[in-house]
């Protein structure tokens, strides 16, 4: 049986930040967030995640998912976090020990430190730059004897490159064990949960350190800069997965994903595209320069002109969009819809076939198969206090400039003479105008500046 602890409880204050740690992001989501989806893929009996500084906004963030919360009143180290936990522990359980800023580990390497056979199991990397981290110390042999951080680190321990990822996997017997013996005598003043390894080794009991072959997916995160280098693997690797799914994208550097992409074979994305959320596009999807995408479902063959922003946009058939169309939550477009050059929707619904080909507001609607909205329509759904609904019937034709009042029905097959103002219903296959008649006044003269502001 397996369980994770994972250690939550730090307020990173070199981020300088009102959250904790573990809920800044990568990738659009808290760095917890990515960890919880990989520790879950390994089907755990049951997950603890450890919190202290930011508790109620980290269980605010995580609302809703099956884990256990423990609580560390006082922050004085992992090997104590670690034992805040234990007690909730089966003590014939096999327990993962992750640290809680570690997004980008993937369940293929903690598949592999899960198959040793040790009784204390490590992932350790190779750091081209080990400042900062646990130095492994190996005997002559090769075996793991101890893992000295690194302010308590000789001239000698420092030159090790071989570093400590915080990962660790043991009994929860032995852990019990292991951390009554663990004390603070150290720079920090702190129980080390590392300091195990060295109480393990000196009772007989086998230590393995396992080598990631990355080392990218172990980065934590201390600060911005760390941060940063986070985001920029994450994006790196969403990109590949984007194109290993059948995605071309044509400079992907500047694509950026901040949240779950999902998509089909030949999908094409011009520079400067931005995803969020959660995002789907079917097979042929193409999605024009500077775009952004916000939860939404795309359909096999939906095209995007360059610089859409849609959120909460649902596709259901091959249809454009765009340019500069900005189309909220709520939006729906049918099979052979076209959403023109600054047209802005929301809540609608479009029917196939239906079009609003340039500067259109359609709020609150149902725009029926076939019908057209002339350019500067607008359905006027918001009366101050409340919102109405505006229904326009298939093969309607609604004149450029023309305001719908809503609620208000078109019927289908109506024409709308433009420029008019519709507050009541427009009959089935019959022309409504509601507009004052036009004149002409006679010698009427336009007003001219006197002599004196000359």
């Amino acid at each position: 049986m397996l369980e994770i602890i994972i250690l939550a409880a730090g307020d990173g204050k070199r981020m300088k930040s009102a959250r904790p740690k573990v809920l800044q992001p990568i990738g659009g989501r808290p760095m917890l967030a990515h960890l919880l989806d990989t520790a879950k893929a390994l089907q755990p009996a049951n997950i603890h995640v450890v919190i202290g500084a930011g508790a109620d906004q980290v269980r605010a963030a995580l609302d809703g998912q099956s884990i256990h919360f423990v609580g560390q009143e006082q922050r004085l180290g992992t090997g104590h976090a670690a034992m805040q936990a234990l007690p909730e522990i089966d003590s014939s359980a096999r327990v993962l020990i992750l640290p809680g800023d570690m997004p980008l580990i993937r369940k293929e390497t903690l598949d592999k430190l899960l198959c040793s056979q040790a009784d204390l199991a490590l992932l350790s990397f190779l750091a081209d730059e080990p400042d900062g981290y646990g130095r492994i110390v190996r005997d002559v042999d090769g075996r793991v004897n101890a893992i000295v951080e690194h302010k308590d680190a000789d001239a000698g321990q420092r030159a090790i490159n071989e570093v400590n990822s915080g990962v660790m996997c043991a009994k929860a017997s032995m852990w019990s064990g292991w951390l009554e013996q663990v004390g603070a005598d150290n720079a920090q003043g702190e129980y080390y949960l590392t300091d195990c390894i060295g109480i393990a080794t000196h009772a007989g009991h086998r230590v393995e350190a396992v080598v990631a072959e990355s080392a990218d997916e172990l980065m934590g995160a201390n600060d911005r800069q760390q941060l940063a280098d986070l985001e920029r693997v994450f994006q790196d690797r969403a990109r590949t997965t984007l194109m290993k799914q059948g995605a071309t994208l044509a400079d992907p550097s500047s694509v950026y994903i901040r949240g779950r992409v999902q998509c089909g074979r030949d999908v094409e994305i011009e520079p400067g595209v931005t995803f969020a959320g959660e995002v789907s596009l079917g097979d042929e999807v193409v999605i024009g320069p500077g775009c952004v995408l916000t939860d939404c479902q795309l359909a096999s063959g939906t095209r995007l002109q360059p610089y859409c922003v849609l959120e909460g946009v649902r596709t259901t058939g091959a249809c454009t969009i765009g340019p500069f169309a900005r189309l909220r939550p709520g939006t729906e477009l049918a099979d052979g819809v076209k959403i023109g050059n600054f047209v802005e929707t929301k809540n609608a619904r479009f029917e196939p076939g239906a079009k609003a080909s340039h500067l259109s507001y359609v709020g609150d609607a149902v725009v029926g198969a076939r019908a057209n909205l002339g350019a500067g329509t607008i359905t006027c759904n918001y009366d101050g206090a409340n919102k109405h609904r505006t229904e326009i019937g298939a093969d309607a034709f609604v004149g450029s400039n023309s305001a719908l009042v809503a609620p208000v029905v078109i019927g289908q097959g109506a024409t709308i003479g433009a420029g008019s103002v519709i507050t009541c219903k427009a009959p089935e296959g019959r022309l409504t105008l509601a507009r004052a008649r036009q004149k002409t006044v006679e010698d009427w003269q336009r007003p001219r500046k006197s002599d004196s502001d000359v």
